[in-house]
């Protein structure tokens, strides 16, 4: 059974918004089918034209994202009980991608032995400090 694919598929699938089998279907379906490709430049046209409603400026801004911050302070379980459970309504339940995302970065850098991260940041606060020097210095 093949798919129908639709505009509004398409507009999801730039923001990264399709569930799994729908985003294979509708990839499948543009290497496939150059009506498809057409219909998602078509799609990028209309989107890039600028779609100024206060719930496309939200979805574009992503206004109700937690910020890396925020999800670092709930990975580590230091954010108050409202935050908190929103994050998790928001990750668990919309399921964001971007802050999936992040949340998915955060713990493989939590997850990282101390010793490399600790090096890292040697490395960067030294190469800092001399370039500062440099600027100091004009």
């Amino acid at each position: 059974m093949m798919l129908e694919i639709t505009r509004q598929m398409l507009r999801d699938y730039l923001n990264n918004a399709l569930p799994e089998p729908e985003l294979v279907a509708v990839e499948k379906a543009m290497r496939d089918n150059p009506e498809i490709r057409e219909l998602l430049q078509e799609v990028r046209e209309q989107i890039d034209l600028g779609e100024h409603s206060l719930g496309a400026i939200w979805r574009r801004e992503h206004l109700s994202c937690p910020t890396r911050d925020e999800l670092g302070s709930y990975l580590l379980g230091a954010c108050d009980p409202g935050l908190e459970s929103y994050i998790e309504f928001h990750l668990n339940i919309i399921g964001c991608p971007i802050c999936l995302a992040n949340r998915d970065d955060l713990q493989q850098r939590n997850a990282e032995p101390e010793e490399p991260v600790r090096r890292r940041r040697k490395r960067i606060v030294d190469s800092s400090v001399q370039e500062l020097r440099k600027f100091q210095g004009s």
